[in-house]
C-alpha cells in the first residue's frame, strides 16, 4: 500500500491509500478521488517527507496506527459534530437500503441496463469492484459507495 498526502484546489489536506501509484492515477482519472471536506475532485499530491524505516520508527508508527485505528472505530468518544455526521450518514444509508433493490454482485450490469434504458429505472445497490465503478463513471453512470459505519463492525 502507498500512502499519499493529498490536497484539493481549496487547500484542504488529507491522506489517501492506494495499492500502487498506477492505482492512484486510475482512480484520479476516473473521478474517484475527491476531497472529504468539500467534495472537490481537483486533487493533487502534496509534498511529503520520505519515510525511512528504522526499528524505532517502525515501532512508533505501529503504535500511532493502532491508536488512530482505535480512535476511528469508537465514535462514542467523538465530538458532537462527528456524532451528528455519523447519524446523518446512517440515516442516508438506511434510506437508500430501504428504498432501493439489492442486486448484489450484478450491480454494474444492472446499472448499465438502467442507464441505457434496457430495464425500468429504479434505485439499486450492490457490490462492485473499483474497476467496475471506474468503468461506470467513464460511461457517465453515476455511482456512489455506501459507507461502512463504525457500528457495522460490532
Amino acid at each position: 500500500m502507498i500512502r499519499y498526502s493529498l490536497q484539493c484546489d481549496k487547500e484542504h489536506g488529507f491522506e489517501g491509500w492506494f495499492s500502487s501509484s498506477a492505482d492512484h492515477d486510475r482512480q484520479k482519472e476516473a473521478g474517484l478521488v475527491e476531497c472529504p471536506v468539500c467534495g472537490s475532485r481537483k486533487v493533487g499530491k502534496a509534498l511529503m517527507a520520505p519515510s525511512v524505516a528504522t526499528a524505532r520508527k517502525k515501532e512508533a508508527r505501529a503504535e500511532v496506527a493502532a491508536a488512530q485505528q482505535t480512535a476511528v472505530m469508537k465514535p462514542a468518544g467523538a465530538d458532537a459534530q462527528k456524532r451528528e455526521m455519523l447519524r446523518q450518514l446512517k440515516e442516508l444509508r438506511d434510506k437508500v437500503l430501504a428504498d432501493a433493490e439489492n442486486v448484489g454482485e450484478n450491480f454494474a450490469e444492472e446499472a448499465r441496463k438502467i442507464h441505457y434504458g434496457e430495464t425500468d429505472a429504479r434505485g439499486i445497490y450492490g457490490k462492485a469492484s473499483i474497476e467496475d465503478a471506474a468503468s461506470l463513471a467513464e460511461e457517465g453512470i453515476e455511482v456512489m459507495p455506501i459507507p461502512d459505519l463504525p457500528e457495522d463492525s460490532n
